[in-house]
């Protein structure tokens, strides 16, 4: 894998999202301000604090985390499988020097740059709300990358398997909805039965909620270990989608 030629990939995608980024934007934007405004304010009305916090305040740094996500996913499953199987832009990239390594390393990078996007924008429109008490909030961006490879490298791997794009379905009914519902960001989960704190400690975003929170707080030193636990799945889970990925291609 050659990273220049990874960039490119990247770079293509860039200027494409660039002509269509109103549309795209608009949409990924929208729902987590419709869940801050309907939860933080309707609900925030009934629950007035969880952990001495008002409940807005609560769950606002998981919105920067699970808008992150979904932005990825979004990104590199209905994205890269429109790519790869109906655009063909997939075989036209390959007719360059450009080799299937150097194509999913840069769809992995586009997806987590698409997770540093709307998670930055959402941490710009909270702290504009003063929904967060520390300009520590600033760290959670490499966070967010670094989980946004995680959950591009995830959704290629559904995208590289999957027969069609109805298949989708299944993705996020059955592990992205529970994981979004199931990962402290509306509530504490140690409300929960202890099999569900077990559950959500292998979720991914359980962890970069986590992370956004304690920095929102001005907390570094309690998320330490959920830090490592990004970064050591990141590094486990990055071969895959390119073995993944070349298996489906070359067939």
């Amino acid at each position: 894998m050659k990273v220049k030629r990874a960039f490119r990939v990247w770079q293509r995608h860039f200027t494409v999202y660039t002509k269509l980024y109103k549309s795209s934007f608009a949409l990924n934007f929208a729902e987590p301000i419709l869940y801050l405004a309907a939860l933080g304010l309707g609900l925030g009305a009934f629950v007035k604090e969880i952990k001495g916090v008002p409940y807005i305040n609560f769950i606002a740094p998981g919105i920067i985390a699970s808008s992150s996500m979904f932005a990825a996913i979004y990104e590199c499953t209905y994205g890269t499988f429109i790519r790869m199987t109906f655009q063909k832009t997939f075989d036209a990239i390959l007719a360059t020097p450009v080799g299937i390594d150097d194509l999913v390393a840069g769809e992995l990078m586009w997806g987590a740059s698409k997770s540093v996007i709307y998670g930055t924008t959402i941490i710009i429109v909270i702290s504009a709300f003063g929904l967060v008490y520390s300009p520590l909030v600033i760290l959670t961006i490499p966070v967010i990358f670094v989980s946004g490879l995680i959950f591009s490298g995830l959704s290629v791997i559904v995208a590289a398997k999957v027969k069609g794009i109805d298949y989708f379905n299944y993705f996020y009914t059955l592990l992205m909805t529970p994981m979004f519902l199931f990962s402290g960001i509306f509530f504490p989960l140690d409300a929960m039965p202890p099999l569900v704190t077990r559950i959500a400690f292998f979720m991914p975003l359980y962890h970069v909620v986590n992370i956004c929170r304690a920095f929102a707080y001005g907390e570094i030193a309690v998320v330490r270990w959920d830090i490592v636990w990004i970064l050591v799945v990141a590094v486990i889970l990055a071969p895959y989608p390119f073995k993944v990925m070349r298996k489906r291609i070359i067939k």
